[in-house]
């Protein structure tokens, strides 16, 4: 059973079993139950059939609490999944940009992104009409899913 909402404040030992299974996130936010209290805690990651890929999740967390860091680590290894759609692993079909190595030049690119929005949410104006047409092209397939929320 897996309950994340349990706080027990003097709880100084988890045990997780076939941690290869769980999540990155799932595993840091289970982690984060025990060592609330005063008292040295433990977590302790019991996993079997161990693959490379699961080796180095799980390392990661031996590695850092920053749940940062941890996020970083998770999308450099499973890739980023859609930002219009459902998958929530895989890479992106970026051809010339790499998320985790091009981060200022993509910050750039969301702050210019973001100015547009400000400026023409519907993408009406003339000079936006490319930006309009590529998006709705690139993401016809999935924009039905903004309809949802």
């Amino acid at each position: 059973m897996i309950e994340v909402g349990v706080d027990i404040p003097n709880a100084t030992i988890m045990i997780i079993e076939d941690a290869q299974r769980f999540g990155l996130s799932q595993l840091h936010q289970l982690r984060g139950r025990v060592g609330r209290g005063a008292d040295q805690s433990y977590c302790i990651l019991i996993a079997s059939a161990l693959d490379e890929v699961s080796a180095k999740r799980l390392n990661i967390l031996c590695e850092t609490t920053d749940g940062f860091k941890i996020a970083e680590a998770d999308m450099d290894i499973r890739g980023p999944g859609e930002f219009f759609g459902i998958r929530q692993s895989g890479m992106l079909n970026f051809s010339c940009t790499d998320l985790s190595k091009d981060k200022e030049l993509l910050e750039s690119a969301r702050d210019s992104a973001f100015g547009i929005i400000a400026t023409d949410p519907q993408l009406r104006l003339p000079e936006n009409a490319n930006v309009r047409r590529t998006f709705e092209k690139e993401h016809s397939n999935s924009l039905y899913l903004m309809e949802i929320a």
